[in-house]
């Protein structure tokens, strides 16, 4: 009878790891997705700079008509090997560039720490994703692994402008991302 006892306690036990491992890995496969249901590929366009294709964009929205009202998810797959600190300064010059005075020193130092601890030295084929969340932050992640949360809204909608603000540098793009016109390849 002691024994039947232990081995139940034991696989009770089996059980309870076994479940916690499976919540475990759940957690970790969890991705982007699992924060805006619905969401569908809304357009898609690569970014050139002198003919060298740098990476592929791609927005995810629940809605046909995303706006920096709504969330919304987008995606860059690098074709290229950038450093980090390159992808830092250049979102943060392009953020100093659409959002002008209104920006401090301050500020954008913290938004450039923020930025170094969610991006990667990426190389070609890595992804990441920018899970833009209205009023509340965004969130980051590196081929489909939550890398940071920032909560800050300001900084996620400074920050999304880049590619959707009519004043971005390259309205092709922010064209084909707005499913207005289909991404030439």
């Amino acid at each position: 009878m002691a024994l039947g006892w232990l081995l139940k306690r034991g696989i009770g036990k089996v059980g309870s790891l076994a479940l916690a491992l499976s919540l475990g890995t759940t957690a970790a496969l969890a991705d982007w997705r699992d924060d805006l249901p619905g969401a569908r590929a809304v357009g898609a366009g690569q970014f050139k700079w002198f003919g060298f294709s740098i990476y592929q964009a791609r927005l995810w929205s629940p809605s046909a008509r995303p706006t920096l009202d709504n969330p919304f998810a987008l995606e860059l797959t690098y074709r290229r090997e950038i450093k980090r600190a390159d992808l830092v300064e250049v979102s943060l010059q392009e953020m100093r560039r659409l959002g002008g005075e209104g920006l401090d020193q301050d500020r954008l130092a913290r938004w450039g720490q923020e930025m170094h601890e969610a991006f990667v030295d990426v190389t070609p084929g890595q992804s990441i994703t920018g899970l833009y969340l209205p009023g509340r932050g965004c969130r980051f992640y590196v081929d489909g692994r939550l890398s940071r949360e920032v909560v800050d809204p300001d900084f996620a909608r400074a920050f999304f402008a880049i590619w959707l603000d009519p004043r971005t540098r390259n309205p092709e793009l922010r064209r084909q991302l707005l499913g207005l016109e289909v991404a030439a390849e």
